[in-house]
């Protein structure tokens, strides 16, 4: 069961939608110069409303124009059913997003020859829960879609972008 929310607008610089405008992000990537570069992560949060627990996954892609002249970036929020959802077990929730992060590239890298970093919202230190994923998930993408993915600290888009966006949107 999926959910969303939202109609197409301007949140705090960046654009979020229910889903994303794939024909507009197409025209915005073949307008930009080769030189750009393009980051994706996913980000998530759990909530529960009656007695049922739900996740939201904030989607980003940040453009990076030229790779010196600022970003656009591109949101997207979906919320589904979270059946095993807890906040002290986030496990599916973070497979989920390196599920969702890998779907979105396959799909970019059909619509562009920019370069794309996956960027994973996993935390390499131990006393992170993320951190019981990190080899796996690393595994996955590079099976996935051949790129060796971005952790924390690295991994912006997803730490910083998609979190902003979760952190925008609960406002």
């Amino acid at each position: 069961m999926t959910i969303t929310t939202g109609n197409i607008h301007k949140s705090r610089g960046i654009d979020t939608m229910k889903r994303f405008d794939w024909p507009r992000i197409t025209k915005f990537l073949e307008d930009a110069s080769a030189e750009s570069k393009v980051y994706i992560g996913v980000d998530s949060v759990a909530w529960k409303r009656g007695g049922k627990w739900f996740a939201d996954y904030y989607k980003v892609i940040v453009v990076h124009k030229d790779c010196l002249h600022g970003c656009k970036i591109f949101g997207e929020i979906v919320t589904e059913e979270d059946y095993i959802s807890d906040k002290k077990k986030p496990l599916r929730r973070l497979w989920n997003e390196v599920y969702k992060v890998s779907e979105l590239f396959l799909i970019l890298s059909e619509i562009t020859d920019k370069t794309i970093e996956v960027h994973l919202d996993i935390n390499p230190k131990k006393k992170y829960t993320s951190n019981m994923i990190v080899e796996q998930a690393i595994g996955y993408i590079k099976g996935t879609c051949n790129v060796v993915p971005l952790i924390k600290p690295e991994a912006f888009a997803a730490s910083y972008a998609a979190d902003r966006l979760l952190r925008v949107k609960s406002i």
